[in-house]
This record gives C-alpha cells, structure tokens and sequence, in this order.
C-alpha cells in the first residue's frame, strides 16, 4: 500500500499565519509615499525600463568655434588699427615737417649732364623750391626733363630727408643736318639739337640734307634709319669709307646720294636705297678711270646693275665701269649694257 504524502505540520502553518500578519501589518503603517518609492524600485530593477530624462547643460551664447574666430578677428582688427594710426602719425608728420622741404637749389643733385646744362634742369625744378619732396610729381618731372632736346631719358628720385637728385642720359649726334641754312646736330631718332655752347667736344660727321624742321619726327627718324644702314655699312670691316662722305641728301627715300670728296674734287654718288657698300666698291674701284674718261666727273649712278651712268646730274653721258672712253660732250649720250657670257657650244 503506497504512502501518502505527510501533509504541512501545524508548525509550519504557523509560521506563515504570522508572516502575513506583520506583513499586513507593516502595509497599515507604510505611508503612500513609501509604497510609490518601492514602486520606483521595482521599475528599476525591471528590463523594460525607458531611457532615463536627460539633465539640461547650460552652454555659451556662441560656439567654441565661432569664439576663436572672433578673438583673431578682434586680435587683427588691433593690429591694423595700431598700424594706421602710426601711418597717419607718420605721415603727418613727413608731410609737415620743416625737415622735409627744399631749401634751395643746392638740395639738387644732378648728374649725367654734358650738353646740359645745369641751369636747363634747374628751370624745370624751379617749382619745387621750398616745397616738400614728398609732394614733388616725379614723372611730371621727368616728362618735362625729357623735353629738353639734348635729353633722351632722365630720372628723378627723393633722397630723405630734403634732397632731390636727376640723373640724365643725354642723346648721341650721329650727323650735322641743315635746316632753314642753319648746321645743326642730328641723332639716329631724327631729334634735332643745337650745338652746345662752349663745348668741350668736337664733332666730325657728314652733313644731311633734304630734311626740314616741319616734317613730323617720324618721317626724319625713317630717313635717319637709311642713313644709319648706310654708315654700317661702309664702315663694315673697319673700311670707314663714312669718313668721305661730306653730305648725306636723304630727300628721296628711294634714291640715297651721297658727296664723296677726294683730292682730286667731289663726286655726287647715286647709290639707291639698299646694297649699298657694294655700289660704293664700284665707285671706289673706278673713280680714277672715269675721272681719265671724262673731262669733268661730277656725279655717278649706281643703281642698275651691270651698268653705270656718268654726270646723270648734269650732261647725260653714260658708260659702263669697263669700257672705253666715251666722248664728253653736252649733246652726246652714250649708253651701254653688260651683255650676259655667252655659252660655248659643246
């Protein structure tokens, strides 16, 4: 016969009658407070709690960032702000100090000058007695220095505290040239220059002719570019056949004339508007013979090739370099061409 289970012993159903009467008990005199606090901690400990309320931090009104760009803002504003009050101090006074003002004309250096002279520069700084070099107009200065004839460039510079100094650079004559039957001095630009008074250098140039003071400047330096060619030119090699050149007529750009003068007289010399050191070497080479051809040898032209005309100024005789001689008479003309080689027959 199986046993039964033993039932719950007196003692023991004692023991829970009087746990659940003090606990009865302590929930009488727990207050409402109490039983929410217990409630809490229940939650807490359960899994399923939601995500507890943030405590609010209190920030800046501006963000860090935007903070450190202000401070460099505010830091480069002192700066630039200490900076032009001690420009405009500074320039105060610079511009109002006796310390900075021309006193007279020996605050003015000037160097460069040969044909210039000092009294033509000072002309031009007049102005600027007893006034502040900062408030002297450079290249106004300059401009009106570079009007002077002899002057090709120049410059003006301030030196602190109250000096000025010019430094010119005066221009080359390259040629005498006659205007209105005046010998003036010429450079490769076509400026045009009264000889210096009192100079200490001489000059030996051939003369230029056919050139006017009311040509526009950039017909005489075209002109003069044609001169020059033909100084290089005959000087090449050091030949300096220029040396016998008297007078340069320029009044035809396509026909360049030249005087050459020897011992025996001078010779008017057509030698075109190119080649012209080769057609100066026909000259050179044949003066003497055509002086023996004809009486009088007063002029030459050069410009055909294979062929030369004689007195083309004066009596119209022509003959070849080579050939023999032609009668010089008024009415008699004499013209003869270089024939090419002929060919040889195989």
């Amino acid at each position: 016969m199986a046993r039964k289970s033993l039932a719950t012993t007196p003692e023991e159903e004692l023991e829970a009658a009087a746990s659940e009467t003090s606990a009865r008990n302590r929930g009488y005199d727990e207050s409402p407070l109490d039983a929410r606090m217990l409630d809490l901690d229940d939650e807490a400990e359960s899994p399923f709690l939601r995500g507890q309320k943030r405590v609010p931090v209190r920030r800046g009104a501006l963000p860090r960032k935007a903070a450190n760009r202000l401070k460099i803002a505010l830091v480069v504003i002192a700066v630039v702000g200490s900076v032009g009050f001690l420009w405009m101090a500074l320039h105060q006074y610079a511009t109002q100090s006796w310390r900075f003002r021309i006193e007279s004309s020996d605050d003015i250096a000037i160097s460069g000058t040969k044909n210039v002279s000092r009294s033509q520069v000072l002309e031009v700084m007049a102005s600027d007695m007893d006034r502040n070099i900062f408030f002297v107009p450079l290249d106004v200065r300059k401009k009106q220095l570079e009007q002077i004839p002899w002057v090709q460039s120049a410059s003006v510079m301030r030196l602190l505290p109250n000096r000025m100094r010019v430094v010119v650079h005066e221009r080359t004559p390259v040629a005498f040239v006659e205007i209105n039957s005046h010998i003036q001095l010429i450079d490769a630009g076509g400026v045009i220059m009264e000889p210096p008074a009192n100079s200490q250098t001489s000059y030996s140039f051939p003369v230029i002719v056919g050139m006017t003071d009311a040509e526009p400047l950039s017909t005489r330096a075209a002109r003069m570019k044609m001169y020059m060619q033909l100084v290089t030119e005959l000087d090449a090699g050091g030949a300096h056949y220029s040396r016998d050149l008297s007078d340069v007529d320029l009044s035809d750009p396509d026909d360049l004339k030249a005087t050459v003068t020897d011992p025996h007289g001078a010779v008017l010399v057509h030698l075109g508007a190119s080649n012209f050191m080769e057609r100066f070497k026909i000259y050179v080479i044949h003066v003497q013979e055509w002086r023996t051809q004809f009486q009088k040898l007063k002029s030459v032209d050069l410009r055909y090739e294979h062929q030369v005309i004689v007195n083309p100024d004066a009596v119209p005789v022509a003959a070849k370099a080579d050939a023999p001689a032609a009668e010089d008479k008024p009415e008699a003309m004499a013209k003869k061409t270089a024939a090419p080689p002929k060919k040889k027959q195989p």
